[in-house]
């Protein structure tokens, strides 16, 4: 635990004071794209090594290397224009439809059963303009859903969707992830995002959902928290035009352990109106066979 504060703290010290400095948005010229390729093969060796070294200590330190070499390459003129084709296959790269962003992030196993999460937000901006986003999931709660969140204490994940909605003249970036790093349970999340004066901020008010905590009182981010290594889908589908997910429910029969909850065979949803996420429930229901129907495939 002292080594993960260590390398917490270096982390914040490398992001918020070597991000200083300035890239242009504009059309990458031979010079910065050749520059530009050089750096990302430096940084898919040390993506690789912080992945595959087999010492949990080592993965920290290629971590702390892989962010230093990150911020230096983001600095070039243009690199909001680069794709990073190659990077991408081992890192997640995801941005919205309005291209107005981007996220790189990916976990980092510091032991056996436990995983920490790394973002940096680049934004599409003249000058560079680099958010870090810091894993506070170990200090996070059950009440996780009615919190207002900065960047320092981000919910921690993997984000692999991003759906974005207007909700009094801003834009709200709905982030889908997943964060595994719990020994006994995983989380699923819809965690909208927007941006103010001091950087990104997560959590809004746009569900019509209560809180658990505060039944009259809209949850700021939806949760599914669930047994570690069942499989629970949670994704955009066009044809219900809904977040559609797993219905889950405890194995024994209790609602306060998380870790014991498990699909039940129906799907619920989230289907955006009046500016707001809305709960419907048993959007696809539970398939009633009879002797000797095959089942159809479930949702990804």
């Amino acid at each position: 635990m002292k080594m993960m504060n260590m390398l917490r703290h270096a982390l914040s010290l490398t992001l918020f004071c070597l991000f200083a400095g300035s890239a242009g948005a504009q059309s990458l010229k031979g010079e910065e794209l050749a520059q530009l390729r050089k750096m990302e093969d430096s940084l898919v060796v040390s993506a690789d090594s912080m992945f595959m070294t087999p010492i949990p200590d080592f993965r920290t330190q290629y971590c702390e290397q892989f962010v230093k070499q990150l911020i230096r390459t983001l600095k070039i003129r243009g690199s909001y224009q680069y794709p990073f084709d190659s990077l991408k296959k081992i890192v997640n790269i995801i941005s919205p439809e309005d291209k107005s962003f981007r996220l790189f992030n990916w976990p980092i196993a510091y032991t056996d059963v436990r995983l920490r999460y790394y973002a940096a937000i680049q934004m599409n901006s003249e000058d560079l303009k680099l958010y870090p986003l810091f894993d506070n999931s170990d200090m996070l709660t059950k009440t996780d859903e009615d919190k207002i969140l900065g960047a320092k204490e981000w919910v921690g994940g993997l984000i692999y969707n991003i759906i974005t909605k207007r909700v009094g003249g801003e834009n709200i970036y709905c982030l889908l992830g997943v964060n595994d790093g719990n020994p006994v349970s995983t989380k699923k999340y819809v965690d909208p995002m927007r941006f103010g004066d001091n950087g990104p901020s997560f959590g809004a008010p746009i569900f019509a959902i209560g809180s658990e905590k505060n039944p009259n009182a809209p949850i700021n981010r939806f949760v599914l928290e669930y047994k570690k290594g069942v499989s629970v889908s949670m994704n955009w589908d066009a044809e219900h035009n809904a977040i559609l997910f797993d219905d889950i429910a405890s194995q024994v029969n209790d609602p306060n352990r998380k870790y014991t909850y498990v699909p039940t065979g129906q799907y619920n949803g989230l289907r955006w109106s009046g500016n707001a996420w809305r709960f419907v429930p048993n959007l696809i229901p539970i398939l009633e066979l009879q002797d000797g129907q095959a089942p159809d495939a479930g949702i990804k």
